[in-house]
């Protein structure tokens, strides 16, 4: 075995595998002979960087479990949906996670608060912050499960560890007083760890009542919504829009 093949191999082995395929195009392009060591030896450092940050950035969005595709730059600000835009841009740095704020999107059902917040979580995905989505219904049902099951501490643990918790659609599914408690113990230990992002058809002033304790919705509350940005969604529905839209392509 030849001495540059020895490397090849030995990058390999290393798990360097996109320098070492940098490497070898390298040799089977004559034209790149021309640039000093310096310049191929960082050629060769920037594939394997390039490489290991898209594995994150895929490895990320894959743990957050988006439940679509989103991207803030593809965001919909028409006028009539009366969207703050300097408050998106803003937001969009994610130094709100960083501080441990919260985010709360509002408006009427098919606006698209879910896409907004799965395109907030994949902008977060793409700053290297660990992100987890979960609809609120779905939640509920997991902790009961976990309830009787015994893995309610990993669930726990799964909730509080990333830098970003969506709870989307708030206000939906079967709150009771067993999930409001883990609910509390879970926003009261996130208040340390990260930020949350909450999205829901229902205005904050309504939020009180969809708790089945008075006193554990004080609590949460004050934890989520008194150090909370607000985005507001007006408009037409999304989902009729673009359901218009592929009858008119039909």
């Amino acid at each position: 075995m030849s001495g540059i093949h020895q490397t090849i191999t030995r990058l390999r082995e290393l798990r360097m595998g996109a320098m070492a395929d940098a490497l070898s195009t390298q040799l089977d392009t004559p034209s790149l002979q021309q640039f000093s060591f310096e310049d191929r030896l960082g050629m060769l450092v920037e594939r394997e960087w390039s490489e290991r940050e898209n594995k994150k950035l895929k490895r990320l969005i894959k743990g957050a479990a988006l439940p679509e595709p989103a991207n803030l730059e593809d965001l919909d600000s028409r006028a009539s949906r009366q969207l703050d835009r300097s408050l998106v841009s803003s937001l969009s740095t994610c130094e709100w996670i960083n501080r441990r704020q919260n985010l709360i999107i509002l408006g009427a059902t098919g606006v698209g608060k879910t896409w907004l917040a799965c395109a907030f979580g994949t902008q977060a995905c793409r700053l290297k912050l660990s992100v987890v989505f979960y609809r609120a219904s779905d939640l509920y049902a997991d902790i009961g499960s976990a309830m009787l099951d015994g893995s309610l501490p990993k669930l726990k643990a799964a909730l509080i560890k990333p830098q970003l918790l969506v709870l989307d659609d708030f206000g939906i599914g079967n709150l009771n007083a067993q999930a409001a408690h883990v609910l509390l113990d879970v926003v009261d230990r996130r208040m340390r760890s990260g930020s949350i992002l909450i999205t829901s058809q229902y205005p904050t002033d309504q939020w009180h009542g969809l708790f089945p304790d008075p006193t554990i919705a004080d609590a949460i509350l004050d934890r989520v919504v008194h150090q909370a940005h607000r985005l507001q969604l007006k408009g037409e529905s999304m989902r009729k829009l673009h359901a218009a839209k592929r009858m008119q392509a039909a």
